[in-house]
């Protein structure tokens, strides 16, 4: 299960939700919570199964087996009340290249039912949270690529949704663009909760607070970016000397487990995460002259970590430690 911080209000809930096409089992058995807040990085490779499971949450495709419930309305028996909820932004925006940013925004918000006296101002909004405002009378045809984008959120967040869905957002947008949709997200955060679709992985680190894969169709990672930062930090040390020790004596070490040579006077040394070696070796050092000249804690990337997850056989998922 996923841990919840104390208070904290679920917003999003998934059980057990499956899809399968023919004999292909797209996605199985996945289950997870999202709180209000809160902002969900969700990986995986080409194939995984994100695309169906972003289908199947916003509504457009129907889960062979589990549910999905936004604030307390199931997505398939209360439609209407649980995608009001819902703002979404495919992979491609749904934006129409003929229409004006006023226009294409009105018109997206008559199709979300708000009310006439309050388009006029839904619309500012939008705009405003989007940077739109220099640009409404323009042609969307007309506009860079990322701010065919920020017309596609602001269509997302017209309506003032709970949750909102973002599928790759960034791709194809520039760096500068791509800076500018990421601080824009980092905003809605603020105020809705989202889940960021990506394959961009240092995306994840710099908008999220919490991270999904999914590998074969399957959830094996599910934290919050505290804990994915801990799990980068391996408890290994990269060590060398100049009149170093031998392996038996960096072996004798409290807490060091395994010892690898890499060359002459140069080591790895594993450790119990519990119990740092590093303080006790610098002791050492000093004392039986060694000449310590190297001590390196090691640091996995997201990206090492990702392809561990995702280039193996699906096992039993990750997930945070449920508090008491």
């Amino acid at each position: 299960m996923t841990a919840q911080t104390p208070h904290s209000e679920v917003l999003l809930s998934v059980e057990h939700l499956s899809r399968h096409f023919g004999p292909i089992q797209a996605v199985q058995d996945i289950s997870f919570t999202l709180n209000r807040g809160e902002v969900l990085g969700f990986l995986g490779p080409n194939g995984a199964g994100k695309s169906t499971t972003m289908k199947m949450l916003t509504g457009n495709l129907s889960p062979s087996r589990g549910s999905i419930t936004i604030n307390g309305h199931d997505i398939l028996d209360e439609p209407k009340q649980a995608k009001m909820l819902l703002g979404y932004l495919p992979e491609q925006p749904p934006v129409y290249r003929e229409l004006t940013v006023d226009e294409y925004l009105s018109y997206c918000a008559r199709l979300n039912r708000i009310r006439p006296p309050q388009r006029a101002q839904a619309l500012a909004n939008a705009k405003a949270r989007c940077g739109l405002d220099e640009v409404g009378r323009r042609l969307i045809g007309n506009l860079s690529k990322g701010f065919q984008q920020r017309v596609g959120i602001a269509q997302a967040i017209i309506h003032a949704p709970d949750l909102v869905i973002l599928d790759e957002p960034t791709v194809g947008l520039d760096p500068i663009q791509i800076r500018e949709i990421r601080e824009l997200i980092r905003d809605l955060g603020k105020e809705h909760s989202v889940i960021l679709s990506t394959h961009i992985l240092p995306e994840v680190l710099s908008t999220c607070n919490r991270v999904q894969i999914i590998n074969k169709g399957r959830l094996v990672y599910n934290d919050t970016i505290a804990g994915l930062n801990q799990r980068m930090q391996t408890s290994s040390l990269l060590v060398q000397f100049t009149r170093g020790p031998n392996k038996n004596a960096l072996s004798a070490i409290p807490g060091v487990t395994t010892v690898e040579t890499l060359e002459p006077q140069r080591f790895r040394l594993h450790y119990l995460p519990e119990q740092n070696p590093a303080e006790r070796l610098v002791e050492l050092s000093v004392q039986q002259n060694w000449g310590l000249c190297e001590l390196t804690p090691e640091r996995r990337t997201l990206e090492e970590i990702f392809v561990d997850l995702t280039c193996s056989e699906p096992a039993a998922p990750h997930v945070e430690q449920e508090v008491a």
